[in-house]
């Protein structure tokens, strides 16, 4: 017989990570039965500094975390990585290749690695990502980064589900325009340039240090407009380890700032109402399929033959759902 849940969870609070990675994977398949002990490890965490790291793909993230994370146990912290991953939209399949460049984590027992898969899911999050956060938390893990799959130009859920957001940007990978462009200048609490030991990498640096100075979010004020946070620019290089240890104390003020400022608290209640809505939207999206998925395929057949407009059985299926 299957361990129960609640049994799992007895043991997540004593840092069984088998129990972790259990309760995981029961969230990713949406075991019903394990709903209401999700909602208690959701209770019983809250302690850890959440970390989201993004960027287009090709800045050098996975390697980032790798070198950051060996940096951040030398202060005897643990540290949780939930790597996210591409799906095919095709075949529905995922190669979690973000981990292989973190082998040499793999032998720490204070560092836990989760790969995930979209599945399907926009906004460079997977479903059950925060979930998965939330059990690590409880395991007793300090320090937990989510790696996005690789965010585009208007994927910036990360900033909504992280206490401190760093968004990734390397050299000869797109214009000032490029850098400007949809949310992705706007979401970070930390800019970090990457592969700083290239020549070009300079004119990165300055190149964002200059569109802050113009005022896009150059700093974060409280409501008697005093600055709690200016939005930083670091260098590193995953390959030299330049920067590393400055990016970790900037991020420890950042999270320091918020702990003692109006602003966390703000901010952890816009992380609950996105959680709330997403739950709520998938919550939404599951039973949609399961009251429509018998007269589906009659619709279809009708629409793709131009027999019946989308919008009027569009209408007629949700007349039919109780909400």
């Amino acid at each position: 017989m299957p361990t129960p849940s609640a049994e799992l969870f007895s043991r997540l609070k004593t840092g069984d990570l088998r129990a972790a990675s259990r309760l995981m994977s029961r969230a990713e398949s949406h075991d019903p039965a394990t709903i209401a002990t999700l909602g208690e490890i959701y209770k019983s965490a809250g302690r850890a500094h959440i970390v989201g790291l993004t960027g287009v793909p090709g800045s050098g993230k996975s390697t980032l975390v790798s070198r950051l994370v060996s940096e951040i146990r030398k202060s005897g912290r643990k540290v949780g990585v939930i790597a996210i991953d591409p799906s095919s939209p095709f075949s529905g399949g995922s190669i979690l290749g973000d981990r292989i460049r973190m082998t040499n984590l793999v032998l720490d027992e204070g560092v836990y690695i989760r790969s995930m898969a979209t599945r399907g899911s926009t906004g460079g999050l997977a479903k059950s990502a925060l979930t998965a956060v939330d059990i690590l938390d409880t395991a007793g893990f300090d320090v937990i980064i989510i790696e996005t799959v690789g965010v585009g130009q208007d994927e910036v859920e990360i900033a909504r589900a992280s206490h401190t957001t760093m968004v990734v940007s390397a050299p000869g990978l797109g214009d000032d325009v490029q850098a400007i462009k949809a949310g992705i200048l706007e979401i970070a609490d930390i800019h970090v340039v990457s592969k700083c030991d290239r020549p070009d990498s300079n004119r990165t640096i300055t190149d964002l240090k200059t569109m802050l100075a113009m005022g896009i979010n150059i700093s974060i004020k409280d409501q008697s407009n005093k600055p709690v946070w200016q939005v930083p620019v670091v260098g590193t290089s995953s390959e030299t380890g330049e920067g590393i240890d400055k990016l970790i104390t900037t991020m420890d003020k950042h999270r320091e700032a918020h702990l003692t400022s109006e602003l966390g608290e703000e901010r952890l209640k816009r992380i609950a109402e996105y959680r709330t809505f997403k739950t709520a939207e998938d919550l939404l999206r599951n039973r949609f399929f399961d009251s429509t998925s018998e007269r589906i395929s009659a619709l279809v057949e009708k629409i793709s033959k131009r027999e019946l407009d989308p919008f009027t059985a569009s209408d007629e299926l949700l007349g039919n759902i109780a909400f």
